[in-house]
Formats: structure tokens, sequence, C-alpha cells
């Protein structure tokens, strides 16, 4: 007996070591990796933090953290410059963090909010998102715009804005500068018609639910749109809102579509529908199936618009202007081409069916 314990025991003996080793290896690569993308995740949070601080002046409170969050970004970059040692977590907010951010988008959508505008509103949705992203896809060719930009541009204003830019981004591989590029104009076109559209109400002789449903469908931003149609009254507020929520929900169509074909020149490649894409959609399904509480959801969003903004920060680090310049004035005059129509071609539904 005693014999057999001793030809066990260096067997043993010999194991432990190499178990500790390996959990150990673990633990050091956790560690380098984490410190590698520390500095970076802390230089895009701030600028973040900075962002949602700024709301706070007046007149801010007009742009979304992502906005400021971006410009913020830009701003460091091309004065005082990006620490070297803060390039990992950069691009580790500009990449994992986007993504994980935009699956996090479909805990706010519903398939109920499509049918909640009804039949005519519906109607004119699908139609003036289609007909925009269409015709502002077709415009860009003319112009002689890359592909890539003339798509952020046509899902930022067909769709939602902003968040429609940067979810398309994740899938047509753009650069950095025409995504900085295409947030600034949905941007700009968004406030002008924030700003425009109540100056109008006498005008265009639309009833408060019409003229809800006029904004819903046709400004760009989510808070854009609440910010314009409450100034009307209460009614054109919550149709606005209901009607820009069923139209944000096809940013998942939009995007699965742009993910699964990618034109090359005159060649149309097909490619693996990213991950963070059908987890998007898989949470679109179970919020329409009322799985998440409330309470859960309002946190999720919270989260979300933080996760954005840090994207954001990051994306505006990686962003040089010299580059924007090169790019020059064609991109935005697609831009005003593009609200132009969604905005005149949605009214002139709204009038035919209201």
């Amino acid at each position: 007996m005693r014999q057999k314990v001793n030809n066990v025991k260096p067997f043993a003996v010999k194991i432990a070591p190499l178990q500790s080793d390996f959990y150990s290896q673990i633990a050091i690569q956790a560690k380098i990796g984490f410190a590698q993308i520390q500095s970076g995740i802390l230089l895009t949070s701030g600028l973040a933090a900075i962002a949602y601080l700024l709301r706070l002046v007046p007149g801010f409170h007009l742009f979304s953290p992502l906005i400021l969050s971006i410009l913020l970004g830009i701003l460091v970059r091309n004065t005082i410059g990006t620490p070297s040692h803060a390039q990992a977590g950069i691009s580790f907010a500009m990449k994992r963090v986007l993504r994980f951010a935009v699956v996090l988008l479909g805990v706010q959508l519903s398939l109920l909010q499509v049918f909640s505008v009804g039949i005519a509103g519906m109607l004119i949705t699908i139609a003036t998102l289609l007909s925009t992203f269409w015709l502002t896809c077709w415009l860009g060719k003319q112009l002689g715009i890359d592909s890539s930009l003339t798509r952020l541009i046509a899902a930022g204003t067909s769709i939602c804005g902003a968040s429609a830019v940067i979810a398309t981004s994740t899938t047509t591989k753009s650069a950095d500068e025409d995504i900085t590029y295409a947030v600034a104009i949905v941007t700009l076109f968004g406030t002008f018609s924030m700003l425009s559209y109540p100056l109008l109400i006498g005008q265009l002789h639309l009833t408060p639910e019409a003229f809800g449903l006029w904004c819903g469908v046709s400004i760009h931003e989510v808070a854009q749109v609440i910010a314009a149609a409450f100034q009307a009254s209460p009614l054109s507020g919550e149709v606005a809102s209901i009607s820009k929520l069923s139209r944000v929900l096809w940013l998942a169509p939009i995007v699965l579509l742009l993910g699964s074909v990618s034109k090359t020149d005159s060649l149309k490649t097909k490619v693996a529908i990213p991950w963070f894409v059908m987890y998007f959609m898989l949470l679109i399904l179970l919020n329409s199936l009322n799985l998440f509480p409330q309470g859960l959801k309002s946190a999720i969003a919270q989260l979300n618009q933080i996760l954005l903004a840090i994207a954001m920060a990051a994306m505006g680090l990686e962003t040089r202007l010299n580059q924007i310049q090169k790019i020059g004035l064609k991109p935005l005059y697609l831009g005003a081409l593009s609200w132009l129509f969604i905005s005149i071609f949605s009214y002139g539904l709204i009038k035919l069916f209201y």
C-alpha cells in the first residue's frame, strides 16, 4: 500500500503546477488585454461624459450626446492629437462597443409599432422610406460619390439619422471620415427640419394628427421629431413619436440587406450576415413578445445611449478634418436633395390620404 501511494504522489505533484500555470496565463493575458485598451476606454468615456454635461448648458440640449461626443472627439484629434497608448482602446470602442450598442437598439423596437400608425400611416412610411433611400443612392451615383458614403446618407435620411448611419457603417465597412461626414449631414438637415416645420403649421393646412405624422415620417432624429411635433400640440407629438418609431424599425432589414449583399464595381458578392445584426433582430422579436419589463427596457435604453456616445467619441478621435476636406461638397449637396425630397414627397402623400 505504501508503495502505491508513493507511485501516485509524484504524478499528482506534477499536474498541480500545470493547472496553476494554465489559469495564471489566462489571468495574465486578460490583464494585459485590459491594460492595452484601458487608456482609450477612459479617454472615450471621458469625452462622452463631457458631452452629457454639455447638454445641461442652454441651447446644447437640442443636440444628442452622440453628436456632441463625435464633435468633442474631432476637436481633440485635430488640436492636441490622440495619444498613441490610447489607440487600442479607441479602436475597441469604435468596433466592439459600437456593435454591442447596435444590438441593444433592438430592445427599444417592436413589431407592434409598425401597425400602431394604421394602414395609411404604414403605407406612407414605407413609400417615403424606400423612395428616399433609392433616390439618394441613385443621385449619389450620378454625382460620382463613393457608394459607401452614399448609403450612409441614404440610411440616415430615410430611417433615423445618426443612429442609422452608425448601424449601417458596421456592415458597409465605411471609412471613419465618411461616417463623420454622413452624421454631420443628417444632423444638419434634421436640425433644419426641427426648426422650420413648426413655423409652417399655418401655411401647410395640416391637422394635428397629419402634422405629427409628417414630422415622424420625414425628420431625421427621434429627438428632433419630438422637439418639432410637440410644439404644435400633444396629439401631434404622440402621433409623431409612434410614426417615427415604426420608421426606425426598418433599420433592421436595411442593415441586414446591406450586410448580405456587398456591391463592388459591377460585381455582387454575397457575404455573411454580421453576428450583431442577427442578435439585433432577435432582441426586436423578443421585445415584440413583451419579454422585457419596462424598467429593464428603460435601463438598457440609457446604457445604449452611453455606449453609442463612447463609440462616437472614438470615431471623432479617428477623424482627420483634412481627409474630410478631400471628400468635397458633393455629399453635402446630396444630403440637401435627399432632405428636400423626403420633406416634399411625404407631405404630398399625407395631403393625399388625410
